[in-house]
């Protein structure tokens, strides 16, 4: 019975109800029956009937006919509960089976397969948790393999780069000059800047990345931030600005991760933003202090805005190859907020502008 499947384990655990029903039935018909219709025969007596001479032939005469009726009984319930047995196990079988069939259709690539509903509530619940199970996880395979179509159309734009300047100056068609090597330099590090995101995600997801949280004035720390992002704005370039009140407290957090957030951050505002102004506010509320970024930038559609935080997922990805984005910053971005405690949220208007803001709890 080790190896039988669910199928055979109901109608078989059926069977034996309907056995021990029956056997308790038989057995308490056949010696309690024949007492009981002596008992009646004597209440005939008692009121003046003698069927003495006869009794024993009466008393023979019911126990064949009640064996005979049971017999009938035993063969036509046994019959008709074995039928009904059989068919309710398929029926609760059936949505099963097509479970399973779904479920290798999925493990094959068809990622588009869903499970029934069922009317038993029980499986209709197994086959609703299935069905988001599998949404999320064809939603997160479409967005890995964009992903990857992505970094490589993204890997290869800087490589051709180098390699054409390389070999111009091997040839010796291409003379050395300061603006070639800054171009080597920008699309190396261009490079590496896509290398070190897969590998930060990656930590992150796995929860091997250390987090120093320590009590931490935000204040150096986001002037250096906006010092460094402002050197190297032009002319044409958004106005960036900081807003600190002075009552703002420290926060417990790591120093580098916050750095490393309000750079991504940022510096996604600077990129989207081509003239306007970028400002970054700071606010302290109950036990969390709040840093916005809000820019004027081309903003983000509203359909859009469920999905930036996802990994693997970018909006316009012709946008993002231009400007060397990898998709993951967000990711990162927040993932780093909450393992320092914190949540990131994001608020947009296309054509207007975005704010996104994360919290940090403040230090005891």
């Amino acid at each position: 019975m080790a190896n039988w499947g669910l199928r055979s384990r109901l109608f078989f655990s059926h069977i034996i109800v309907m056995v021990m029903g029956l056997s308790v039935l038989i057995i308490m018909g056949k010696f309690s029956s024949p007492r009981f219709f002596i008992i009646y025969l004597r209440q005939i007596e008692g009121e003046g009937y003698t069927v003495q001479q006869v009794r024993t032939q009466l008393i023979q005469g019911f126990e064949t006919a009640w064996s005979r009726g049971a017999l009938w009984s035993v063969v036509v319930g046994a019959s008709a509960a074995g039928g009904l047995s059989y068919w309710s196990s398929r029926r609760i079988m059936q949505p099963l089976e097509q479970m399973e069939s779904i479920t290798q259709k999925f493990s094959t690539g068809h990622m588009d397969a869903r499970v029934p509903s069922s009317e038993i509530p029980e499986l209709d619940r197994l086959a609703s948790g299935f069905n988001r199970m599998a949404a999320d996880l064809e939603g997160v395979e479409q967005r890995r393999r964009d992903l990857v179509g992505d970094l490589a159309h993204e890997l290869r734009t800087p490589l051709t780069i180098v390699e054409g300047y390389l070999e111009g100056l091997a040839d010796g068609t291409l003379p050395l000059s300061d603006d070639v090597y800054q171009k080597l330099i920008r699309e190396t590090r261009r490079m590496r800047r896509l290398v070190n995101d897969l590998q930060e995600l990656s930590k992150l997801e796995a929860g091997s990345l250390p987090i120093n949280a320590i009590p931490l004035n935000l204040q150096p720390l986001l002037i250096t931030v906006i010092e460094r992002f402002s050197s190297q704005l032009a002319d044409d370039s958004p106005t960036l600005s900081l807003d600190y009140p002075a009552d703002i407290p420290m926060v417990l957090a790591d120093a580098e991760r916050v750095e490393q957030i309000l750079g991504n951050l940022i510096g996604n505002a600077l990129r989207y933003t081509p003239a306007g102004t970028v400002t970054v506010q700071v606010t302290a509320e109950a036990s969390q202090v709040w840093v916005a970024i809000t820019d004027t930038g081309i903003g983000i559609a509203p359909e859009d805005l469920p999905h930036v935080f996802e990994r693997f997922w970018r909006a316009d990805r012709s946008r993002d190859r231009h400007s060397g984005g990898s998709g993951i910053g967000l990711a990162i971005c927040r993932r780093l907020v909450e393992l320092q405690g914190g949540v990131i949220e994001v608020t947009s208007d296309l054509d207007q502008g975005s704010t996104f803001r994360f919290c940090l709890p403040t230090a005891p």
